[in-house]
């Protein structure tokens, strides 16, 4: 049977898998990485498995989105839930002995991680180059290592080299209350929970991608220099209880387009029971002719918490949706686009369960991922 139905083994109800609550850092994190999609496969996939199981989706859905087994989607939550984020990162093996004691390795990670300047070095960061030569010159323990032995070090330790970033914590002071509402009714009535959320800007311009291609004769598409056309926002819904997605593109997010969505989600169940909708806290989202038409309708607004989008179901869902309409495209106006948008939900709502179809496309996906040269485990190499 499969793992995520409730089973009374000994007297005791089993509950689904499901990842722990999400810190912001970590829901912010994992929002990037299925936004953006420029990490490795690996990560990509791992953190959309996590994305999706904190909106509420379960492990049969979540496999068939990320087009993995459910054994493995189970096996990357329970990880998650153990080192955190830790576990997008593969583990690799092999190779000779290692060379270093493992307090010489936690001296290096730290000596990494340190600002240079309290070192006593003129930097303000380190190059591999520095590094190595700082750990075969610091006082009291001379650590002799390669640049390329050291990096592989650094990746196995999760220490890679990255742009200095900003953070911010969620002010807002009913978080938990907001998260708890949200797993509330997902856990409880899923068949009548709906998402929403914008996605966008979507400009008229060619966007790089992956297709199949003669070797050293990639598609290519010509540069634009005249951008008239402007930009658009997809406005999509997503059911949970079903695993539909759909949506229309609109010229600007607004409180009237909010309010046509709500209701094509109203229709969505006509029968006049309660429903559920998760939003973030957009102004557009909540003003008070939406909120007055919402008590009209039986319909409960329950608000993201601030900077807390990821908490969203629908936003594991948008990766895809970039990935196979706007990665490798070359539309002409945004009404060619748009039917080109509404081709891919079609067809990914009358194909998601189909194992063929899911089969299939694992198995041309991992060739495709094949060809972006992973080497040591690191990202992939950038397109010229």
């Amino acid at each position: 049977m499969c793992g995520d139905v409730r089973l009374i083994v000994g007297g005791v109800v089993s509950e689904p898998v499901r990842v722990r609550r999400l810190t912001d850092q970590e829901g912010q994190k994992l929002q990037q990485i299925v936004r953006r999609g420029t990490t490795s496969s690996v990560r990509y996939r791992r953190a959309m498995m996590l994305l999706a199981s904190a909106g509420g989706n379960r492990v049969p859905v979540i496999a068939k989105l990320v087009q993995a087994d459910e054994d493995t989607v189970r096996d990357v939550i329970h990880r998650f839930n153990e080192i955190g984020l830790a576990c997008l990162d593969p583990r690799w093996a092999g190779g000779r002995p290692r060379l270093l004691s493992p307090d010489d390795e936690d001296f290096v990670v730290q000596t990494a991680i340190a600002r240079p300047t309290k070192l006593g070095q003129p930097f303000t960061r380190c190059s591999i180059r520095k590094l190595a030569a700082y750990l075969r010159k610091v006082h009291g323990r001379v650590i002799r290592i390669g640049r390329e032995a050291l990096r592989c070090l650094l990746v196995r330790r999760g220490v890679t080299f990255q742009r200095t970033k900003t953070w911010k914590e969620s002010p807002d002071p009913e978080r938990d209350a907001k998260l708890d509402r949200i797993e509330h009714v997902l856990d409880r009535f899923p068949d009548r929970v709906f998402a929403f959320d914008e996605f966008g800007p979507l400009g008229i311009r060619p966007t790089v991608g992956s297709s199949w291609a003669p070797t050293g004769h990639p598609e290519r598409h010509p540069a634009t220099y005249h951008r008239t056309h402007g930009v658009r926002y997809f406005h999509g819904c997503y059911s949970v209880g079903d695993d539909t997605l759909w949506g229309i593109n609109r010229r600007k997010k607004g409180a009237g387009n909010t309010l046509a969505a709500f209701r094509s989600i109203r229709a969505a169940r006509p029968d006049g029971a309660p429903i559920y909708v998760i939003l973030d806290n957009l102004s557009a989202h909540k003003g008070e002719q939406i909120r007055r038409w919402a008590r009209k309708n039986r319909v409960e607004l329950c608000f993201t918490p601030t900077y807390a989008s990821w908490a969203n179901p629908i936003e594991a869902h948008f990766g895809p949706l970039r990935q196979f309409t706007v990665a490798n495209s070359h539309h002409s106006n945004h009404i060619v686009h748009t039917r080109a948008l509404h081709a891919y939900l079609r067809w990914r709502n009358k194909n998601a369960r189909h194992p063929d179809v899911l089969a299939a496309q694992r198995k041309e996906r991992a060739r495709i991922r094949s060809e972006k040269g992973l080497h040591w485990g690191g990202r992939p190499t950038k397109v010229a």
